[in-house]
């Protein structure tokens, strides 16, 4: 896991050299006036297609909507998805309703995109477009590598179609320096993390925006790979209930990276650990004051939406050794593995 974890860096710049691929898919598709988007996905694929959700909403407009596969795979509806922009999200390709859901997404002329690890894999075969994630194979069963490679690609195809569409290269410029930010991130000091969760049994992770997807895989890690029984909330809806268990003692662990939801996660922290609650905050240096000590430093990307790529990097680190000190081998889980195949 910590090795494929670490090889990120030369992953997305493995991707950077086929921007000319994406660029070009991008185009192809920006000539098109699809009305919403669909992502299919499950695990830390769907984590990832929650970040791509964010960034097409907030850099194109477009209204993203995750889709339940069942809906095709058990009840058979005839969705009306033609002139949609449909995109699933997959390390290995090969689950049978992911699969059989994009090709019937397809049949009924949606414009279908595989982010993909696995190359000529059934998946990327029942698409009409393949992004292959350039990661390599990938043997933890814990995605490290093939996630991150998710959520960089999905930054340089939501770069190259803003561009496309309106000729910004802001979002596609900033891809160029992630690199060398996720080596950064992997080498940040975020030892706290392991005391801290050592003996714990159940917590919150929050995030919000582009970061609370990196909340939901930070959630998902900590259960596969250290047994915890972690849960994920966005920092507004925490409130609505969630936050009643929050008590004294209770771990929470907060990611903040820049951006207009970090004043709300950071006053949502502050308050959390006036209640008593052992508060982990994940954010970059020089954002907060001595009343709220910044334990897990984030390293800031080329632009605010990269952000969060960098934040599960440096956590990946920490959550290996977390594992390790709990007595776990987190290569080794006892009830999962690598590929998993639902109908």
């Amino acid at each position: 896991m910590l090795e494929e974890a670490l090889s990120a860096p030369a992953v997305v710049a493995a991707q950077l050299a086929q921007a000319p691929r994406v660029a070009a898919l991008a185009a192809q598709l920006a000539a098109q006036a699809w009305p919403a988007a669909l992502t299919v996905a499950r695990g830390s694929s769907d984590h990832a297609a929650s970040y791509f959700a964010t960034l097409v909403t907030r850099r194109l407009g477009v209204p993203v909507a995750s889709l339940p596969m069942s809906t095709v795979t058990l009840h058979d509806s005839a969705l009306r998805v033609a002139g949609q922009l449909a995109v699933a999200f997959s390390q290995s390709g090969r689950s049978p309703d992911l699969v059989e859901t994009m090709q019937a997404l397809r049949d009924r002329g949606a414009a279908t995109v595989a982010l993909v690890n696995a190359p000529d894999s059934p998946l990327a075969q029942a698409c009409a477009h393949e992004l292959p994630l350039l990661a390599g194979p990938e043997q933890s069963v814990a995605a490290t590598k093939s996630y991150i490679a998710m959520l960089s690609m999905s930054a340089l195809l939501v770069g190259h179609l803003e561009a496309a569409r309106s000729g910004e290269h802001e979002l596609v410029d900033a891809c160029a320096g992630l690199p060398a930010a996720l080596a950064q991130a992997a080498a940040q000091d975020w030892s706290a993390l392991v005391p801290a969760l050592r003996d714990v049994e159940r917590m919150i992770v929050l995030g919000r925006g582009a970061g609370l997807a990196i909340a939901q895989e930070a959630a998902l890690k900590l259960k596969e790979t250290s047994g915890i029984q972690a849960e994920a909330f966005s920092g507004a809806e925490v409130r609505h209930g969630p936050m009643e268990i929050i008590g004294d003692g209770y771990p929470l662990l907060v990611f903040a990276p820049r951006g207009p939801e970090q004043a709300g996660l950071l006053a949502l922290a502050a308050e959390m650990r006036k209640r008593g609650a052992r508060v982990l905050l994940a954010a970059p240096p020089g954002t907060v004051d001595a009343e709220l000590p910044l334990e897990l430093p984030l390293v800031p990307a080329g632009h605010p939406l990269l952000d969060p790529v960098c934040a599960i990097q440096g956590f990946y680190v920490a959550a290996q050794a977390l594992a390790l000190a709990r007595g776990r081998n987190p290569d080794q889980p006892q009830y999962l593995r690598k590929v998993t195949e639902t109908r």
